[in-house]
């Protein structure tokens, strides 16, 4: 077991991640256009289970106060070639006394089937573990978001059970799946850059 200390403070410096085809930035309000777009998405709020129809206008408050939360980490996905929005990831949920976060992402329509989910977990993954040094982060998922599910895999989550039928969606239940990574077991695999994707952080 670790006998590092995790570095709270770290959630509350917003960070850029560079990986070899996504760059993570700050959400902010140049992001309220696409963010609008992805959460009017339907095929998007069918992955994520969204039901909340939002306002550009709270979408707009939402992106300009991100940088401004000290106990979550909220980025926008991009192109580092265009800077052309892919979607947006968080680390959130934040539990301090158990070291632990939730995961969410979420990808445009277009940005998806392409491994940009895979290198982003990585990405956040390894800022999580190396920077803030927190012991858990874990995510959930629904059974018929299949690509989502490899894609977390090949990041480096685990399996840790189901919620049977625990989601209503197109007039059926569905299972909801739950995985986490754990640091140690992460880093044994990943730390000093090992693993498919290149780090960095400015």
């Amino acid at each position: 077991m670790t006998t590092d200390l995790t570095d709270l403070a770290a959630l509350a410096v917003k960070p850029t991640l560079h990986g070899p085809t996504v760059r993570l930035v700050p959400l902010a309000a140049r992001h309220t256009d696409p963010m609008w777009d992805l959460c009017a998405d339907g095929t998007t709020n069918r992955l994520t289970g969204t039901r909340t129809a939002f306002t550009r206008d709270r979408i707009e408050r939402w992106c300009t106060t991100r940088a401004d939360q000290p106990d979550r980490l909220d980025l926008a996905v991009e192109d580092p070639a265009t800077g052309r929005f892919l979607g947006e990831t968080a680390l959130n949920d934040l539990d301090p006394d158990n070291s632990s976060a939730s995961f969410r992402i979420a990808l445009t329509p277009d940005s998806t089937g392409r491994g940009l989910g895979t290198e982003t977990a990585h990405l956040v993954l390894r800022h999580a573990f190396e920077t803030i040094r927190l012991h858990r982060v874990h995510l959930e998922v629904y059974e018929y978001n299949e690509r989502a599910v490899r894609a977390y895999e090949k990041a480096g989550f685990h399996h840790e059970g189901r919620a049977r039928e625990s989601h209503h969606w197109d007039g059926r239940y569905w299972d909801t799946l739950h995985m986490a990574a754990l640091r140690e077991e992460w880093l044994a695999t990943h730390r000093g850059g090992g693993g498919p994707y290149g780090y960095a952080a400015a």
